[in-house]
């Protein structure tokens, strides 16, 4: 028994140096505007049985613009950054420069005051061995690149430190196959790793 759960990085809501920690903004121009150039690609993902998104808000669009109407669940909500929360990355090392080091250096801490990285990787992990395992069903995800990201780290079983080398690109695919415990990375077309 094994099912196929097919990732979509939601768009983007503001471009990279504009990223804030736990960013509940909605899509920004630029990421409608690729929505719209990724939708022929991307819209037959729509045939999964069950399909689900992080809750914010630009996940939720990038879904629903592409005919998802997928379920928002909690457990693939972005990690929690404490009071770094809206902040970017260079607000934060300008004020707290020994803090982001620590958090950078190990994946068990959490200076800002939230969630961990083991943490993290942990519950998107939990959530995706929940899933259930009907031969060749598929699953459909949108959600923030970093969840994306766990969910790699975790199925791969790679160290934490590998979280920091994988680029989540808006609107790419990944595909893991499995189920509990036993997950595997598929590239190729059809829900393999592709940039939109």
């Amino acid at each position: 028994m094994h099912v196929r759960v097919t990732f979509v990085a939601a768009a983007r809501s503001s471009s990279l140096l504009a990223e804030r920690f736990d960013d509940d903004r909605p899509l920004d121009q630029a990421g409608w505007h690729e929505v719209q150039l990724a939708a022929h690609g991307l819209v037959p993902l729509a045939a999964a049985e069950l399909r689900y998104c992080s809750p914010t808000p630009r996940s939720r669009a990038t879904g629903d613009a592409l005919g998802y109407a997928p379920l928002a669940q909690v457990a693939l909500r972005d990690c929690d950054m404490g009071r770094w929360r809206g902040l970017t990355l260079a607000e934060v090392t300008a004020r707290e420069p020994g803090a982001v080091d620590a958090w950078l250096a190990d994946p068990r801490s959490a200076p800002h005051g939230g969630e961990s990285l083991l943490s993290f990787i942990a519950r998107v992990g939990q959530w995706l061995d929940t899933r259930p395992a009907d031969d060749g069903g598929r699953i459909l995800v949108v959600a923030e690149p970093a969840v994306v990201r766990a969910a790699l780290v975790y199925a791969l079983k790679a160290p934490p430190a590998t979280y920091w080398n994988i680029d989540v690109r808006p609107l790419s695919t990944v595909a893991l196959t499995g189920r509990a415990g036993r997950w595997s990375l598929r590239l190729g077309g059809g829900g393999g790793l592709e940039a939109a």
